[in-house]
């Protein structure tokens, strides 16, 4: 006899039956649970993601593997390992099971050490050099992509031979783009119809940028336009970090150029992740009324020559606008912030200015209340974050796509360039006077009901755009 209770007697016959029954019960739920595990492995779709390796390009994929983890896909995120360093710190807890990082080694060349296996910090002329070993690293993507069997491969804009192998072993590869969909059509028109007017004149270049585009193209092996081998290999569609409500044109007309459907990702701003620090910076901003001041950035990887540290400091000082001016110098370079700029500026401008040197947290600052304008260059990530937070912009592209996009900013309303001269310098008077056009005058006030109107409609839509996405990128798994 089974005493359970001092009170309370149970046969032993009793007992067994109630005991079967259980262990019964709980043999069903976990064969239950398993195949409910196996199902849901089953129908996860894995992705394995090459992005090129610049913090601009890795960025954009991880946030697009974020917003595809959320919807039942697991993503592999491929890179060197001074590139996945970058990014380790934003893969978090929340999505740790979700989102693997894998290294890939690239072969030893000569003035290519580990740490060059990035963008950053780079030597311009070497760019070409980490093109050449990242496609001679071919072999070990293969055996990646035997290790991992991945459902797809998303690659960048340069990587047609990750297409390549992606192919050769029968799995469907796609491309995503992280620039705007009209300066690829604008690339794309020029390298496919030379001589040819480019259908929509408000994108274009000057003489100046047109030589430096030029010069850019010339580190590249074979100085071939980057992006045309790429976009042909890509599976049926094109992925493309925008919106239709301000590329819609755009990306019809590269859907037409390359013969494959182009799919609006969205803006793809990085979640916040470090909510604490930068007091003195946000205590700062506290101070300033709203709308009052401007935020100034070049991005993570462009330099200011010293000339064009004097002409942006002078530009902000003769604005009389509040201002956040973050300066960066290449690594190695020794040279103190006060050195770079002009002499006495810093006592000038006194509490009505702020100097970062090297990085800024550039989203945390232009979601502050106080900031009434971007002084950027116009590279597409910022100007993203700029449209989604409602920040009016104060366009100084530097380089490669930046002028293109520029031109886009100035179209669509929300922002105006400051014009240099015929050879392509800043100038200060004109930088004073679009800041003040953007963030003070009068004539200023729709550009800034422009920029918080389309913010405004940009995240009502939140992550609509991602379930397109999802169902083509379903659609073409299922047809493999």
């Amino acid at each position: 006899m089974l005493i359970t209770n001092p009170t309370t007697k149970i046969s032993s016959a009793n007992t067994r039956d109630r005991l079967s029954s259980y262990l019964l019960q709980t043999t069903t739920e976990r064969e239950r649970e398993r195949e409910l595990l196996m199902e849901a492995k089953k129908n996860t779709i894995s992705i394995l993601m090459v992005p090129w390796l610049a913090h601009g390009h890795i960025s954009p994929f991880l946030e697009l593997a974020k917003k595809l983890t959320n919807r039942n896909f697991h993503i592999y995120m491929c890179s060197t390992p001074v590139n996945l360093s970058s990014i380790k710190k934003n893969v978090t807890e929340k999505y740790s099971q979700s989102i693997k990082l894998v290294e890939i080694h690239l072969p030893s060349l000569p003035n290519l050490p580990p740490h060059y296996h990035t963008t950053n910090g780079l030597p311009h002329h070497l760019i070409s050099t980490l093109k050449t070993a990242f496609e001679m690293s071919t072999p070990n993507f293969s055996k990646i992509l035997q290790t991992l069997n991945p459902d797809l491969v998303i690659y960048d804009f340069n990587l047609p031979w990750a297409a390549d192998c992606a192919s050769s072993v029968n799995i469907p590869a796609v491309q995503f783009l992280t620039f705007s969909a009209a300066v690829v059509a604008l690339g794309i028109h020029m390298y496919d119809k030379p001589g040819e007017m480019f259908p929509f004149p408000e994108i274009y270049l000057h003489e100046y940028e047109m030589l430096t585009i030029k010069k850019a193209l010339e580190y590249l092996p074979g100085n071939k336009f980057p992006f045309d081998e790429a976009l042909r290999r890509s599976r049926d569609i094109i992925l493309v970090k925008t919106c239709r409500d301000f590329e819609g044109k755009y990306m019809d007309y590269l859907s037409s150029l390359v013969s494959k459907k182009v799919v609006p990702v969205g803006a793809l701003v990085q979640e916040s992740i470090d909510q604490d620090g930068h007091e003195e910076i946000m205590q700062w901003l506290d101070k300033k009324e709203t709308s009052s001041t401007v935020f100034v950035s070049f991005g993570s990887e462009y330099f200011l020559s010293k000339e064009k540290i004097h002409a942006v400091a002078q530009g902000l000082e003769l604005s009389k606008v509040n201002f956040i001016l973050v300066i960066r110098f290449p690594q190695g370079e020794r040279i103190s912030t006060q050195d770079a700029l002009p002499e006495g500026f810093l006592e000038r401008i006194g509490e009505r200015g702020m100097i970062l040197e090297g990085w800024a947290p550039q989203a945390k600052i232009l979601q502050h209340s106080s900031i009434g304008g971007f002084v950027s260059h116009c590279g597409w990530n910022s100007l993203m974050e700029s449209m989604k937070f409602g920040v009016p912009i104060i366009a100084m592209p530097m380089q490669v796509d930046q002028p293109m996009n520029a031109r886009l900013v100035e179209y669509i309303g929300i922002g105006m360039e400051a014009m240099r001269d015929e050879k392509g310098n800043l100038q200060s008077e004109e930088i004073a006077k679009v800041i003040r056009k953007v963030v003070v005058d009068e004539m200023g006030k729709a550009v800034r009901k422009n920029a918080r109107e389309l913010s405004e409609k940009m995240n009502a839509k939140g992550d609509e755009k991602i379930d397109g996405v999802v169902e083509e990128l379903v659609a073409l798994c299922n047809n493999k």
